[in-house]
């Protein structure tokens, strides 16, 4: 909780503002039994109606302006919570983006949806909860037993006495609540990870005809989610009846010992009166706290979770090295790396001069795509390295890293803005630029056919437009910023092959200065390319030309075989 109350510290001043305005609230609140038990005691029997008039009028007051206060003291908690909460949000965004592959992948992207929504939201609802009832309830309890003692301190005593009691059950059900709440969003963001995998794959669920095996998935987990909830929610719901229970005894036995004390003249009905009235008042005020401690146990949670994300060390950071002498705008040198413990990529080395082109082709697995994950540092290398113009890419900065990229990988994301903003996407490109770029990658064709062309709006992820169209508008966001180095990775697949060749002659006759790499499945987007990488099960088993690999790697030989029939006359 240290590093959310943390967030807290700039509203400083304005919570203590709203605190002192909650206080005299809730001492005017205080005020009113006393008044009325002055008002039944003293001003009564006196018979005077404008004595009355006049005290009643008081008693109206005080009343408003208790009201009036409080109000004025719950919309500035409000605007702390909301403020707090949004700067929390910010912060818990920029750590995901800041965060390394390795470290996504170990939070996973559902729990991390999870924390920035429905983790966030309770801190918010706790920070305004506590500045609410946080400061009212236990004035009201305190102010409460000070002003009981002086009109019946015999009263006052059984109300203390009551005290011990509940406290030893907030105490109890705080305790065992946090850890069940902690395991309740855990079991959230598994539900959160399931629908998300239904949504996504809701195609291809449909198309096997899996309805009902993912229906039981998800009952399965949800029934997770409302057992944990369930288990929860009983611990927590044993306070108010527990609470009550206590309260009730303490009430009657104010009751009978205040009737007996009346009937034997030691006290006095307005005194009487005025300590139920007390005591009502103290009753919502501890049910009030119950709900605190409710609200704390799941903020408790939350907020371990939210400071497990913001105070992850960066483990991609600047590491200096020498630069060296190279021929070579992108070397690969022996580089080694794993996912987990088991080696995934091993022993590859290469390297493309700027303005080439390399094709890297392999089956399904291989670790073409992590290649590409390794040379943008999305992750780092376990042995060897990686140097661009000679420069370990490690000691770059990486925001300066990434900007020498443009890359359309597979299955990128299209926004819910209109085709320009999807190209665009912040970088200041003039409208030009953008249809420039969409001409390189054939996609202007069908854009220009809209009615709104550039300013066509696009549903989320693209879906009213076909895969080709999609694929064609990432390749041109990828083009738009003319890059240093151009990823495209299975990018056109959706292509027909036509499309496909006049998209490669473009990228050649239009990026001459820029190094590509083109990551496919199909050897006729590759063929024509300065140099090809082979690979299989992370290992490099062939580099050169297309015509070099047909004569020296039986794999490309293979895949060749599969896509184009012999190899009688090419060799």
């Amino acid at each position: 909780m240290k590093r959310v109350f943390a967030y807290l510290k700039p509203y400083y001043p304005r919570m203590a503002l709203g605190l002192f305005i909650k206080i005299l609230g809730t001492f005017m609140d205080l005020g009113l039994p006393w008044v009325l038990a002055y008002i039944l005691d003293d001003v009564i029997p006196k018979k005077s109606v404008s004595l009355i008039l006049w005290w009643g009028a008081g008693m109206l007051l005080l009343s408003v302006g208790a009201r009036t206060l409080n109000i004025v003291a719950n919309r500035m908690a409000s605007k702390v919570a909301r403020d707090a909460t949004e700067t929390l949000r910010h912060d818990l965004f920029q750590k995901i983006l800041s965060l390394s592959g390795r470290q996504l992948n170990y939070f996973t992207i559902p729990s991390l949806e999870s924390r920035m929504t429905s983790d966030t939201y309770n801190i918010h609802h706790m920070i305004g909860m506590m500045q609410r009832i946080g400061v009212r309830a236990p004035i009201i309890l305190i102010g409460g037993i000070i002003i009981t003692s002086t009109l019946e301190p015999v009263l006052t005593l059984i109300l203390i006495g009551v005290f011990p009691f509940m406290a030893l059950i907030v105490y109890l059900v705080s305790k065992k609540g946090i850890p069940l709440y902690t395991n309740l969003q855990e079991t959230v963001d598994k539900m959160v990870r399931v629908v998300r995998e239904n949504i996504t794959g809701v195609r291809v669920i449909k198309a096997l005809s899996k309805n009902e095996y993912e229906k039981g998935r998800f009952s399965s987990v949800n029934k997770e989610v409302v057992d944990k909830e369930l288990k929860a929610g009983t611990l927590m719901a044993v306070t108010n009846p527990a609470m009550n229970f206590l309260l009730n005894m303490g009430l009657t036995l104010v009751v009978i010992v205040g009737a007996f004390r009346v009937n034997s003249g030691s006290s006095e009905p307005g005194k009487i009166v005025a300590f139920l009235s007390y005591f009502m008042i103290m009753l919502h005020a501890v049910m009030a706290i119950t709900r605190i401690f409710i609200g704390v146990s799941k903020a408790s949670a939350s907020a371990k979770r939210i400071a497990e994300v913001l105070d992850t060390e960066e483990d991609l950071k600047e590491i200096p090295f020498e630069p060296k002498n190279s021929d070579y705008h992108i070397e690969f040198d022996n580089v080694c790396f794993s996912y987990t413990h088991e080696p995934f990529i091993t022993d590859i080395s290469f390297g493309i001069k700027k303005g080439e082109s390399l094709g890297i082709i392999g089956s399904t697995g291989s670790g073409k795509t992590t290649l590409v994950h390794l040379l943008m540092r999305f992750y780092d290398v376990d042995k060897g390295s990686i140097r661009i113009n000679g420069v370990d890419i490690r000691s770059i900065d990486k925001q300066k890293l990434r900007g020498m990229f443009g890359v359309a990988f597979q299955n990128d994301v299209l926004f819910a803005e209109s085709i320009y903003e999807n190209i665009n996407l912040g970088r200041g490109l003039t409208k030009e630029d953008v249809l420039i770029a969409t001409e390189d990658a054939q996609a202007a064709s069908f854009i220009l056919n809209k009615d709104d062309k550039l300013n066509h709006k696009l549903t989320i992820k693209g879906s009213n437009l076909s895969g080709g169209q999609k694929q064609r508008l990432l390749i041109a966001r990828a083009l738009a910023g003319k890059p240093e180095i151009l990823i495209l990775d299975d990018s056109s697949s959706a292509l027909d092959y036509k499309t496909d060749a006049q998209l490669r002659k473009s990228i050649r006759n239009n990026y001459k200065g820029t190094t590509s790499i083109i990551i496919a499945q199909r050897i006729s987007s590759v063929m024509k390319l300065d140099k090809i990488l082979v690979l299989e099960e992370g290992h490099m088993v062939g580099y050169g030309t297309h015509e070099e690999l047909l004569k020296t790697c039986s794999v490309y030989q293979e895949i060749y075989q599969s896509q184009f029939g012999q190899l009688e006359g090419v060799l």
